[in-house]
């Protein structure tokens, strides 16, 4: 099984709840650490930005990515989301067991 960690930065702190909390609850997740006050510069329509956000990190399946998107998309406020899965290329086999174990439907 593949495993990998979405990154998704929220508006606030109570948007990021909401998205981790729903993904917890369909079980597209096993696991969402929420960072708080975050602080982003980015280019946004032909500017710099800056905001205070937050930041969700998510512990998942590959082959739920594209259930996960949707749902964090139909939950987000932004237009264009951040939504970037990373590979796990190791890690602790029995951490693993249990974010599959998390996340079967």
């Amino acid at each position: 099984m593949e495993h990998i960690i979405v990154f998704v930065t929220a508006k606030d702190v109570p948007e990021a709840e909401l998205i981790a909390r729903s993904l917890v609850e369909k079980r597209l997740a096993a696991c969402c650490n929420i960072v708080k006050d975050i602080h982003s510069v980015y280019w946004w329509q032909d500017n710099i930005e800056e905001s205070s956000e937050a930041f969700v990190m998510i512990k998942t399946r590959r082959d739920l990515f594209k259930l996960l998107e949707a749902e964090v998309k139909a939950l987000h406020s932004y237009t264009m989301p951040e939504i970037l899965a990373i590979p796990v290329v190791d890690g602790n086999s029995g951490y693993l067991q249990w974010v599959d174990e998390a996340t079967t439907q």
